[in-house]
């Protein structure tokens, strides 16, 4: 009698548990929302969003919290995307709190602090009970202690001594009013994994991501694009053929030289590396050695 053995690959495995994990908060929460930036985590969540749902639409919003800095090809990128899927998109600008005085930015300094009242102004507002993020656990050590379902009390702060078991994937979003939960589809996957994905599913990404010349400044190390968010002297651009990692505020996100010019060519650069995306290009996370932990407990994604 023939037998027939169903097996799934590597990545076809991350794809079925962020599959499961998106229907699983669909099925259960009142008014889930999607963090979408059109990032390479958030653009690849937004894929599987969409695998896990058709024929029917994405049937959540996306959330882009907007510093105001960010690089423009990635805020073209964001509106063409989800414009295609046909989902809507709310935009919560960072420059609505300075403007209210509920923010105040550090003068020609990063942003991505002041996000978290924005993100948090935003759940509130809209009552949000679950909030998508696509961060993975091989990012930063605070990402690391992350269960998929991050519970949030009423201030929207993470206590991760107070995080619940997760076994067998079995997830309990259960929360009080004010509470919500964190929700990462893309906890157990790789930067390498994420772009083997890419790269099997043909996905679009914003040109940052891949090999391409452009003026920078180098600044503590790194190398920052040469945008009218970084103030730079005459003398101080020069010309680097380089890619993002990760992209976000510009006032705090480098790039690295790279001849990478499509997915196969960076999955190879991945695999060779040893220093996190993050820790290579994140200026915001050289404040302390628990930045990172520090912002999380006060909200941040």
């Amino acid at each position: 009698m023939a037998s027939t053995e169903y097996a799934l690959s590597h990545l076809g495995a991350l794809e079925a548990e962020a599959v499961h994990i998106l229907r699983e908060v669909a099925a259960t929460a009142e008014r889930p929302v999607l963090l979408f930036s059109g990032g390479k985590d958030s653009v690849v969540m937004l894929h599987v969003a969409a695998k896990a749902f058709w024929p029917a639409r994405i049937p959540f919003a996306a959330l882009h919290v907007d510093t105001g800095h960010n690089f423009d090809e990635v805020i073209d990128f964001r509106d063409r995307t989800v414009a295609r899927l046909g989902i809507p998109l709310i935009v919560a600008r960072v420059q609505d709190d300075i403007d209210a005085g509920r923010s105040i930015p550090d003068p020609g300094g990063s942003r991505n602090r002041l996000q978290t009242r924005t993100l948090l102004r935003a759940i509130e507002e809209r009552n949000f009970d679950a909030v998508f993020g696509g961060a993975r656990r091989d990012e930063e050590k605070a990402r690391a202690k992350e269960r998929v379902f991050s519970f949030r009390d009423e201030h929207g702060q993470w206590d991760p001594r107070k995080q619940r078991p997760e076994l067998w994937q079995l997830y309990n979003g259960r929360h009080r009013r004010g509470e919500h939960c964190r929700v990462f589809p893309l906890s157990n996957w790789t930067e390498l994994d994420i772009w083997q994905y890419i790269a099997a599913e043909g996905i679009a990404l914003p040109n940052l991501y891949y090999a391409h010349r452009r003026q920078v400044v180098l600044r503590d190390g790194m190398l920052l694009a040469a945008t009218r968010f970084v103030d730079i002297r005459d003398d101080e651009p020069f010309d680097a053929l380089v890619r993002f990692r990760t992209v976000g505020d510009a006032t705090c996100t480098g790039c690295v030289r790279s001849t990478a010019d499509d997915p196969a060519a960076v999955v190879a650069e991945i695999a060779s590396t040893r220093t996190t995306e993050r820790g290579a290009t994140r200026a915001d996370d050289r404040i302390s050695d628990t930045g990172m932990e520090d912002r999380k407990k006060e909200g941040y994604f």
